[in-house]
């Protein structure tokens, strides 16, 4: 078995490509035009186009209406909790975002917008303090005998 020496390694044959010289006389097979045929847009210095760009047509974005509403810059979003996942917590009798973070339910990040949610059952008595709340959680906390608090 023969050893091939590193200084006899070499690419396979077509591994690898010339550069495309473009603009280097007419000899190198890209000269004259340097590949970019003859006149028109393409082929001048800085001559193409933007995205979406129609010929001078009106484009497609500005054709179309524009249609909705965004809020997004005021847009509110809450940390939902469900009953279910209350109902297991320790029966402290007070429930409100800063017990959520001390028993990791939310993180410290997420306590300044708390929903609570109706899904699931309460079996427990708990005074719940959120920001906000769904009619069904209301119904449900009240049926347990506990109190549901709205924070500012």
């Amino acid at each position: 078995m023969s050893m091939t020496r590193l200084e006899d390694l070499k690419p396979n044959k077509g591994a690898k490509k010339k550069n495309k010289r473009i603009g280097r006389g007419n000899s190198s097979g890209h000269g004259s035009t340097a590949t970019k045929g003859n006149k028109g847009q393409i082929a001048r210095s800085g001559g193409y186009h933007k995205v979406g760009f129609e010929g001078g047509q009106m484009p497609l974005q500005r054709r179309l209406p524009k249609f909705g509403f965004s809020n997004y810059p005021f847009k509110k979003e809450y940390t939902v909790l469900n009953l279910a996942r209350i109902d297991i917590l320790p029966n402290d009798k007070e429930i409100n975002p800063d017990t959520l973070v001390d028993l990791n339910v939310i993180k410290a990040s997420q306590k300044d917008s708390v929903k609570i949610l109706g899904t699931g059952e309460l079996t427990k008595s708990y005074t719940i303090k959120a920001h906000k709340f769904s009619k069904t959680a209301v119904e449900k906390i009240q049926k347990a005998g506990g109190k549901a608090e709205v924070l500012n």
